[in-house]
């Protein structure tokens, strides 16, 4: 992400997430991590591949992830580090209008996940997820038990 991006540029890039993005969390079965899941938070930006040039200078503008083309010809600009999901929601928060609670929500378990220091406390960051299905348009994203 370059140093200085404008207020004008920042509202913009909010624009375009509350239209033409999404904001989720998954928890994925995993029986490598201590507690049988990953939690995978993502910030994902979309765009016909028919404007592929001005996606990726939009792209090029955030720097903090990377584009995938799918096979149904849409453009996925993905942020999956949670260092830059941070960086990038600091960025635009101030101007999200229609994903606030998203932001909000997004930074609240992504604190939770660093404070996770035994079952109790992943339970809760699992619940925590869960009420993403009430904010997003998911029909089945919900933690029914934590056994892989």
């Amino acid at each position: 992400m370059k140093k200085l991006i404008s207020q004008t540029k920042r509202a913009y890039l909010a624009g375009f997430l509350d239209g033409d993005g999404s904001i989720y969390v998954q928890l994925k079965p995993n029986k490598t991590y201590k507690f049988g899941f990953q939690v995978a938070p993502y910030i994902v930006l979309f765009q016909s591949q028919k404007d592929q040039k001005n996606f990726e200078k939009l792209c090029s503008m955030i720097n903090l992830g990377y584009i995938r083309i799918r096979k149904d010809g849409i453009l996925e600009y993905i942020i999956g580090k949670q260092e830059n999901i941070i960086k990038f929601l600091n960025l635009v928060e101030p101007y999200v209008v229609m994903k606030k609670l998203q932001v909000a929500l997004l930074k609240k378990i992504i604190i939770a996940k660093s404070k996770v220091e035994n079952k109790k406390d992943f339970e809760a960051l699992a619940k925590l997820i869960d009420t993403f299905r009430e904010l997003n348009y998911s029909k089945n994203r919900k933690v029914r038990t934590l056994t892989p």
